[in-house]
């Protein structure tokens, strides 16, 4: 029945998407009825995954993150419909565990990480009830900032015009790199607002806390999504996608990632591209995504480690990598923005397509070991790392930890 389930809550999703592109208005890309219908599909997806993983499966078959989700009773139709459609994150989530929601509706869910770490940091704390005010505010004034250079930056310098004929013919090539860069850094704070605020509202009705700090102070990001400063110094593919859309990754990892038998990384960006919409343009960065994080792969297995005799030589590294990373992310992204074939297809053009010609170069030339070699041949840090899943939300998964450029 999970997989029932999946088929058709994904199947209605993209009915609904459909109409909402080519019936409704082609183009409108806005805060839309599929906005929610897209947190409700992981919610339910997610929970039916949980429920199977603890009613139908052995203990012994499950792994350790997949134990911790486990749901073991069936929920009630009440506990359904709140932990789908609860006030807090109908509108933009972020998506959570049914276990972690159900926790805190019932007051158990800062209590284990709270007496965890209560008055244990060399013996200096002693911790009152967490409160997220102090997040909150941060928060919030982060969504104001976020919000302020969207508007102002983004409307100067808009993503469309990397593929007008006036701006590409009036300005060298490396003047359009510059725009497209600043375009993009421009973009990203919209997503940062909408995150970072449905953030805000779950941490400020008590959801969300994660322990404590080395210093004492109580930590509120246990289902937050984005960490825009690991985000916008990603010195490689793997590290922006681990701090992007956090939530979202974790739900592809759970429901995908971890379950498909055959050539998980390429299901798991064809699944990302169906949740997020019908318009091609989704499809072309998600298929690019596949061959830019092959040919990271490939760098990192044959390029990083000649790099690390040296502070020096780490530098530099970093510095490459992380301008590598940032053009790699931002040719990737433009047929997300653009939505059509035409204009998607003629940015790439002015580029001659050279990042992918680069990236199919990489995997051919490069030699990589395959995921299971490396699983065989380190099955110790494969088990730390599935011991990781437990605690922590920023799973290195999918791209695991020898894929990263």
């Amino acid at each position: 029945l999970h997989r029932y389930c999946f088929v058709v809550t994904l199947g209605y999703l993209s009915f609904c998407q459909v109409t909402r592109a080519y019936v409704f208005d082609y183009g409108m890309y806005s805060a839309d009825f599929t906005g929610p219908m897209m947190v409700i599909t992981q919610k339910i997806t997610s929970l039916a995954f949980e429920i199977h993983d603890g009613l139908m499966k052995r203990e012994e078959h499950l792994k350790p993150s997949q134990k911790y989700l486990a749901v073991r009773k069936m929920p009630s139709l009440l506990e359904y419909l709140s932990y789908n459609c609860n006030f807090m994150g109908i509108l933009a989530g972020p998506t959570c565990s049914y276990n972690d929601y159900i926790a805190f509706i019932e007051g158990r869910w800062y209590e284990p990480k709270h007496l965890e770490s209560n008055g244990k940091e060399n013996g200096k704390f002693k911790q009152s009830d967490p409160s997220p005010k102090r997040d909150v505010i941060q928060k919030v004034c982060t969504c104001a900032l976020a919000l302020m250079v969207y508007l102002v930056i983004y409307t100067i310098c808009p993503t469309d015009r990397v593929i007008d004929d006036t701006f590409m013919a009036s300005n060298p090539f490396y003047i359009q790199v510059l725009y497209l860069y600043i375009s993009m850094l421009a973009l990203r704070p919209k997503y940062y607002f909408v995150w970072t605020l449905a953030d805000a509202i779950n941490n400020a009705a008590g959801f969300g806390f994660n322990g404590y700090n080395a210093d004492g102070t109580p930590k509120w990001d246990r289902i937050s999504n984005l960490r825009i400063l690991n985000i916008e110094f990603a010195t490689s593919f793997k590290m922006f996608l681990d701090n992007w859309n956090i939530q979202t990754a974790l739900w592809l990892k759970r429901v995908c990632y971890e379950r498909c038998p055959y050539n998980p990384t390429a299901a798991t960006f064809l699944l990302s591209a169906i949740w997020h919409g019908v318009y091609p343009g989704y499809y072309l960065t998600f298929i690019t995504g596949i061959v830019v994080t092959m040919a990271a792969r490939a760098v990192r297995h044959n390029v990083r480690q000649h790099f690390l005799g040296s502070a020096t030589l780490k530098l530099i590294y970093d510095v490459i990598t992380w301008f590598s990373t940032q053009m790699a992310i931002c040719y990737t992204v433009v047929p997300f923005v653009l939505l059509a074939v035409g204009p998607s297809l003629k940015f790439y053009s002015s580029w001659y397509c050279c990042i992918h010609l680069i990236c199919l170069l990489l995997v051919l030339v490069l030699p990589v070991k395959s995921r299971r070699t490396k699983q065989q041949e380190q099955p110790s840090s494969i088990h730390a790392s599935e011991q990781n899943c437990l605690s922590s939300p920023d799973n290195n998964w999918l791209l695991d930890p020898h894929t990263a450029l």
